[in-house]
C-alpha cells in the first residue's frame, strides 16, 4: 500500500488515499478491543476527538500503536490542530468502499458490549 509521505520536518501524517484503503488492513485495525473502542467513541460523537480524549488502560506508546494502525489501515483520519492530535472516522469512505461494514460492525460491538456488560 503506499500512502502519501508528507514533507521532511511537516506535522502532516501520512494517509492512504480512499482507493489505496483494503478490506483486510480495515478489518485488521477493527480486530483489536482497543481500537474498536476508539472507533467506537468517534462514531458517537460524530466529529473529531484528541488522542488525550481518549482514556485507555494501555500505556501511551500502546495507544499511540493503536492510532497509528487505525490511521494506516484508512479508518481515521489524524490532523494536527495546535499541539493536539485531532482524529475523525473516515465513515465516508468506509462506507463506499465497504457498503454497510462498519455499521454493522459498530451495531455488533454494542451488542456485545451489552451481553459483556461493558
Amino acid at each position: 500500500m503506499t500512502t502519501a509521505v508528507p514533507a521532511a520536518g511537516s506535522r502532516d501524517l501520512p494517509h492512504p488515499a480512499r482507493e489505496e484503503i483494503r478490506l483486510e488492513a480495515v478489518l485488521h485495525a477493527l480486530s483489536d478491543p482497543m481500537r474498536l473502542r476508539i472507533v467506537r467513541e468517534l462514531a458517537a460523537e460524530g466529529g473529531e476527538l484528541s488522542c488525550s480524549h481518549f482514556v485507555l488502560p494501555v500505556t501511551k506508546s500502546t495507544t499511540t500503536h493503536h492510532f497509528r494502525v487505525l490511521r494506516e489501515s484508512g479508518v481515521v483520519r489524524q490532523t494536527y490542530r495546535g499541539t493536539a492530535k485531532m482524529n475523525g472516522l473516515r465513515r465516508a469512505a468506509l462506507d463506499d468502499l465497504f457498503p454497510g461494514l462498519l455499521g454493522s460492525l459498530l451495531a455488533a460491538a454494542e451488542r456485545q458490549a451489552v451481553r459483556l456488560g461493558g
